[in-house]
């Protein structure tokens, strides 16, 4: 009987990997449900979106990543016509692959060497639902609060991706956190963001 140690943590690390991504995902899908019809071209944090942009951000970052392991997001319905639906639909592939274990397990050449897509969901798009769902919430005068675990795990993310997060409408430059800042207001200085 072979040992079957090693599968079975590679199935607890990919099936914590699913539950993160579903969590961040569904918290971003609520915000956006509470987007109001007029709320589409407001103005968010990151410069030049608007909300429909950021939505078309996520949306393509989802496919991005389907992209690196040879698939797709297949016919979802276009950010223009329905934001909320493209983001399900696009939230909705990604996740089932997140729960098929061949899929998960999928290896390709990432920003930083040789990984699967289970592990590249996490580090970059489950990062980007954390960072771009406070965008969203300031843009249309939400909820802005991020639960603390997920603060302290973008926060570890940014030191380690340091400088080659920096560039235009993602993460400018590190801004000063105001004096007795919380950690979440740390992080979003960080990410060039005023909290």
């Amino acid at each position: 009987m072979g040992d079957t140690t090693g599968n079975a943590a590679g199935d607890a690390v990919g099936s914590e990997i699913a539950d993160r991504y579903e969590r961040l995902s569904d918290g971003l899908a609520a915000k956006l449900a509470q987007v109001p019809p007029t709320g589409w071209d407001l103005p968010t944090p990151c410069d030049g979106w608007t909300v429909r942009d950021l939505v078309g951000h996520l949306v393509d970052t989802q496919g991005m990543f389907l992209g690196f392991v040879g698939r797709t997001l297949g016919e979802i319905p276009a950010v223009a016509d329905d934001p909320v639906a493209a983001f399900a639909g696009a939230r909705a592939v990604v996740l089932a692959d997140l729960r098929d274990p061949e899929r998960a397990g999928a290896e390709f050449d990432g920003f930083f060497g040789r990984t699967t897509f289970a592990a590249g969901v996490d580090r970059f798009l489950s990062f980007d639902l954390v960072v771009h769902a406070w965008d969203l919430a300031r843009a249309a005068a939400l909820d802005e609060r991020i639960d603390p675990e997920d603060v302290a795990r973008v926060q570890a993310a940014a030191e380690a991706f340091g400088d080659a997060m920096r560039g235009p409408q993602a993460f400018g430059p590190a801004l000063e956190a105001p004096a007795g800042a919380d950690a979440q207001a740390r992080l979003l200085a960080f990410l060039g963001r005023r909290p």
